[in-house]
């Protein structure tokens, strides 16, 4: 008898002393409510407290407390159990009843242990979130009358995790909401085959590119696109991330092999931030020009396997681009080159050739009295029909511009006389047609050509050019029987050779 005495007295040691809060509690009242409400019928109990909130407060009423250790006192600032258990209604609080459902459910279909995790309070306020364990001890499974209930304080752990989870929400809303297109990708596969080509011993990576070129297309096909943004979904025109990481194919082809062999050779050098233009093509068909951005994570150095690409879409600014340095180069009434282009490529050829090189001066008859009489916009209707004339009659590497107001010049490198006179005649059965498709106004050009070899001249062509042009001109208005005096023009500042 003293030696039982002496377990009971060491267990009632354990249960004091326990490091975790411990409750001994009493549930043979709900193991009668259950019964209550299996002979009326029920046989869902989650639908049955769905029906009726109050019924799981009815369940928690029937849980009576016997005994808790001195762990729990100081868990919920307790100065005694009587305190305690004479202010449960503030350490299960409302939002409790909700969390303890599955609890009920357990026990509900015949489980004589359960695990949850619920919200308690201290009695000085502070929430806890705790961990639940408890059990119909052995002896007592017919009557449920002791079950033991230990609490541990996950607080803090909790915290972290939602903390992390808050953290993590808001690093996935950034990536999605950015301004930019992000790609996460997986280099790994090409670290590997860079890595083999640099154990067969090569050195000049450059050049075995250049020898194998289908080692592009390997490396390529070894990237692994882990997930993308919204902002990439609509740059690119794909509705879903499935669809466009099935087509990218599609949006990398053409230029972007040469793209990215530079960029294999960056990382070959250790370049692992790298920045360049690189054109795209979206699922549409349209070209994207990009500005990328490519870096692989500093914890990620050793393996690539986690890599991060921006892209800015500045199509619109490459189009400003190339207006811009359309507009200085070319007319913008006419649509030919201008006559900045016209003085650079008359210096280029005066230096360089290809000889011999012939030109073309052309003036267009009547557009002062078609000014005077008509106004200008008419004159610049005449003037677009000139371009339009002059541009289909002249190919590359020949150049047409326009010179002045109503002077045009034509640079033919690389043809003799012979064909400057051809290209005159072309001009000339092009003049019929436009005058046949444009009824009205009449589109008349005085033309003259010069030739000149290497080691001549080339401003001496250029006068002699000017020269037969205003004879022609003259024989125009001869011909026309319109009076005009014809005063010699001086000849035309031509750029210095």
């Amino acid at each position: 008898m003293q030696a039982d005495n002496a377990v009971l007295a060491d267990y009632e040691h354990m249960f004091e002393l326990a490091p975790v809060s411990l409750w001994l509690e009493d549930y043979s009242a709900l193991r009668e409510l259950f019964g209550h409400w299996r002979e009326q019928g029920v046989s869902d109990l989650r639908a049955h407290l769905r029906e009726d909130p109050r019924r799981v407060a009815e369940c928690t009423a029937c849980l009576r407390v016997l005994k808790v250790n001195q762990r729990t006192l100081e868990l919920f600032a307790a100065a005694s159990q009587e305190q305690l258990l004479a202010n449960l209604d503030q350490v299960f609080a409302q939002d409790m009843l909700a969390q303890v459902v599955p609890e009920l459910a357990a026990l509900w279909e015949g489980q004589l242990a359960f695990a949850n995790q619920t919200v308690n309070y201290t009695l000085d306020g502070r929430r806890l979130d705790v961990q639940i364990r408890a059990r119909v001890l052995p002896g007592h499974e017919e009557c449920w009358d002791r079950v033991l209930v230990s609490l541990e304080d996950v607080t803090e752990r909790t915290r972290a995790t939602m903390e992390l989870q808050r953290s993590e929400r808001y690093a996935r809303h950034l990536f999605e909401r950015s301004p930019v297109s992000l790609w996460v990708e997986d280099f790994s596969g090409v670290k590997r085959l860079l890595d083999e080509v640099r154990a067969q011993g090569i050195e000049d990576f450059p050049v075995f590119l250049k020898v194998h070129p289908e080692f592009v297309t390997r490396c390529m096909r070894e990237i692994r696109v882990i997930d993308v943004n919204q902002l990439t979904l609509r740059m690119f025109g794909a509705a879903s991330k499935d669809e466009l990481l099935n087509e990218l194919e599609r949006v990398f082809r053409d230029e972007m092999q040469a793209s990215f062999a530079e960029q294999l050779i960056d990382l070959w050098n250790g370049k692992l931030f790298q920045q360049r233009e690189v054109l795209n093509y979206a699922l549409s068909g349209d070209a994207i020009h990009i500005h990328m951005q490519f870096s692989v994570l500093a914890e990620h150095a050793e393996h690539w396997d986690l890599v991060l690409v921006s892209l800015v879409d500045i199509t619109a600014r490459k189009k400003a681009e190339a207006y811009l340095e359309y507009l200085g180069k070319h007319d913008v009434l006419t649509k030919l080159r201008n006559r900045s282009y016209y003085a650079e490529e008359l210096n280029r050829l005066a230096r360089k050739g290809p000889w011999p090189v012939s030109v073309l001066s052309i003036d267009l008859n009547g557009l002062k009295q078609l000014n005077d009489e008509e106004g200008h916009q008419a004159g610049d209707a005449l003037l677009r029909r000139a371009g339009e004339v002059l541009a289909k009659a002249v190919d590359a590497p020949a150049c047409a511009a326009r010179v002045g107001g109503d002077e045009f010049a034509v640079l033919l490198p690389g043809t003799d006389a012979q064909g400057a006179q051809a290209t005159q005649e072309r001009i000339e059965s092009l003049l019929e047609l436009n005058n046949q498709f444009y009824p009205g106004h009449v589109l008349s050009m005085a033309i003259g050509l010069a030739s000149c070899q290497e080691g001549e001249q080339l401003e001496t062509a250029l006068q002699q050019a000017d020269r037969a042009m205003y004879a022609a001109k003259q024989r125009y208005y001869e011909l026309s029987g319109i009076e005009r005096r014809t005063l010699p023009r001086p000849a035309r500042q031509e750029p210095a050779t």
